[in-house]
């Protein structure tokens, strides 16, 4: 779609279509300068939609949609970890790695004994990259979709207590701390949800 085509947002109130309070406080702040009130899934008592898509962007747009359905506009992310060594895995499935409790250091755990078991095999890589699409959709169906990547290396032990999911363990590269060992405002700047998040406004909260 050409830029000039994308449709401007211009309401007052927006929902994160998201239920991961992590995320949702992250989302809010990056859209601070705005002005535009941030209303969460939970606050709404939105469900949480079944995510059957086969990529972040299709389950960004399903969620969106979904919460949409509230006659407000709403804006879900789709992201995720996508580890080289791992064959893309966790990728879309990087929450349910976590399983129903939602435990991120089982996950990591889970991640790690992964990469142990290749490292075993010869295969030492820990590059990974955090994947992100962040899908804007109105209520009469209107969706607009935007990308954006953070590449790295996985360490272990996780370090930091910052961030959420898989930030502990992840070394975005150019830098020597995690994720969730950097402030919020330094993460802001270099996320895979700030690059999609700088698309989205370029295109739909400029003027």
């Amino acid at each position: 779609m050409s830029p000039d085509h994308h449709r401007k947002f211009g309401e007052a109130t927006l929902v994160v279509a998201s239920h991961n309070p992590g995320k949702v406080n992250e989302i809010a702040e990056l859209l601070a300068p705005f002005r535009v009130a941030v209303l969460s899934a939970p606050e709404l008592k939105l469900p949480e939609p079944v995510e059957t898509g086969l990529s972040f962007a299709t389950n960004a747009e399903l969620k969106a949609r979904s919460a949409a359905q509230s006659g407000l506009p709403a804006l879900a992310d789709d992201s995720g970890l996508v580890v080289s060594a791992l064959g893309g895995e966790p990728g879309i499935n990087s929450a349910r790695w976590a399983g129903p409790g939602k435990d991120f250091g089982k996950a990591m755990q889970r991640v790690e004994d992964a990469l142990k078991d290749q490292a075993q095999r010869g295969n030492t890589d820990r590059r990974a990259h955090f994947a992100c699409v962040l899908a804007l959709a109105w209520p009469d169906g209107h969706v607009e979709s935007f990308g954006g990547v953070v590449r790295g290396k996985l360490v272990w032990p996780p370090r930091g207590d910052k961030g959420f999911g898989y930030d502990p363990m992840f070394v975005p590269d150019g830098h020597e701390v995690t994720f969730g060992e950097m402030a919020p405002d330094e993460k802001h700047k270099i996320s895979h949800r700030a690059n999609a998040f700088r698309k989205m406004v370029d295109a739909c909260f400029r003027a």
